[in-house]
């Protein structure tokens, strides 16, 4: 009876191990889809967060890699990256510009028709890829010439095997920044199927052949287990550093430390601040389309700030400042041309250049006041100070005051002060004080 038992416990603990293998074994045949979000401007931070999914696919074998694609464009440079890496991906890529009023603008929408398959939600726009330069504006005739005829050809090798008529509307969106709707893009062949959602995209997915670097490949993501590949902090920072916003803030932040550094040397943590502030805004305006006139502007309205304190003009300067560093901040990222979403806000520019002016400003009345404020020298800056009798003062004795002990005597018709008492000096006479008991009517 006691060996039945145990063939029976061992049978139990056999099908228990039996039922917990077979789930992790079905779950390791599933096909995995990686889902990457590339959301907002087209640059560096996106270029390599994308080409960082591409490589995790291909080291665990993904069956898919689904880009969700809402962005109103950005560098050619990052989207000349982005479609090389899509298009070497071993890994199918299908790039779906997602949610509803979702768009793929300007080099988004070269993306878009760069992945092995491309799809749109409704509600959503393609197109507006006319080149631009670095500051947002038109190109020269020629040297835009030249920009459209390139990505024309790049457009032409993208949409290779789709109807004649997704060639020509790309090549439209190129040279006549053409955008039309997700329903107008299906029906004339510039994407291949349009879904609601993530689901809809992996079920009508399923079965369709896709061409990759490798060769022909049947997609099967039925079942398919997604696994989200989010941004790395130091990839959402290099976003934020994007922001013209922010850094506009970072300039100002940074030349405000520094200017209190130079003005009270001897510590570290303003300059420190300062430094970094600037490097970080640094990054950004490398990858911002800024108009360096705009730099001459903020420089020259910090310089008048630093003048108003050193030599105040009762802040004339500082009134000059704030105009000047409001035009240099328009100017630097807000040029004509310049597309919506890399310019700087208004209402911001202005709330800080207030801020920092009354900063300054706030400086300057404490430099006047200093300089209005009478000298005080000598001896008389000990009379009517409070010290402690450090002996009897009866009527001579010592007393400490403010760190150093004097001699003392007593004010005339005062009665003997016990030591550890507290005085106030009456006058100084010679290295002598003359004192009386703290709290007491001055003697004259």
């Amino acid at each position: 009876m006691n060996q039945r038992r145990w063939y029976v416990l061992y049978g139990i603990i056999l099908m228990m191990g039996i039922s917990m293998i077979q789930p992790a074994k079905a779950q390791e045949s599933a096909p995995l889809v990686l889902a990457l979000n590339a959301e907002g401007v087209v640059g560096p931070p996106m270029a390599e967060y994308l080409a960082r999914g591409v490589r995790l696919a291909e080291e665990r074998n993904a069956s898919l890699i689904v880009i969700e694609l809402n962005t109103p464009g950005g560098g050619g440079d990052s989207m000349n990256d982005i479609i090389e890496t899509l298009r070497a991906s071993q890994t199918p890529v299908v790039v779906y510009v997602t949610p509803r009023g979702g768009r793929a603008a300007s080099a988004g929408a070269l993306i878009t028709i760069a992945g092995h398959l491309s799809a749109m939600a409704p509600e959503t726009t393609i197109g507006a890829a006319s080149p631009v330069d670095g500051q947002g504006k038109d190109l020269e005739s020629t040297l835009k010439a030249k920009y459209i005829e390139d990505m024309k050809a790049r457009v032409r090798t993208l949409t290779d095997g789709r109807p004649a008529e997704a060639t020509t509307l790309a090549e439209d969106m190129v040279e006549k920044a053409l955008a039309v709707t997700s329903d107008e893009a299906l029906k004339i062949g510039l994407i291949d199927l349009i879904a609601e959602d993530r689901a809809d995209l992996l079920r009508q997915l399923d079965g369709m052949t896709v061409e990759t670097s490798r060769g022909p490949i049947t997609l099967h993501t039925a079942g398919a287990v997604i696994n989200p590949v989010n941004l790395l902090f130091i990839e959402q920072m290099l976003v934020v550093l994007t922001d013209p916003n922010i850094v506009f803030l970072l300039i100002t932040i940074g030349v405000q430390a520094i200017l209190i550094e130079i003005s009270s040397p001897g510590g570290w943590v303003a300059g420190f601040i300062g430094v970094v502030c600037l490097a970080l805004a640094t990054y950004g305006i490398g990858v911002l389309p800024v108009n360096w006139f705009g730099v001459v502007f903020l420089a020259t309205a910090f310089a008048l700030f630093v003048l108003d304190v050193k030599a105040p003009t009762h802040g004339a300067l500082t009134v000059a400042g704030i105009v000047s560093l409001i035009i240099g901040a328009l100017v630097l990222f807000n040029s004509p041309g310049t597309p919506q979403f890399q310019q700087v806000s208004v209402p911001l520019v202005i709330a800080v250049s207030l801020i920092t002016a009354g900063t300054f400003f706030t400086l300057v009345t404490f430099a006047i006041r200093a300089q209005k404020a009478p000298l005080k020298m000598g001896q008389e800056t000990l009379i009517g100070q409070n010290g402690t009798a450090r002996s009897d003062i009866a009527p001579h004795g010592n007393v400490q005051l403010g760190g150093e002990l004097w001699s003392a005597a007593l004010a005339e018709d005062e009665a003997p002060i016990p030591a550890h008492a507290r005085v106030e000096v009456v006058r100084v006479e010679g290295l002598r004080l003359i004192v009386r008991r703290a709290g007491e009517s001055a003697v004259k």
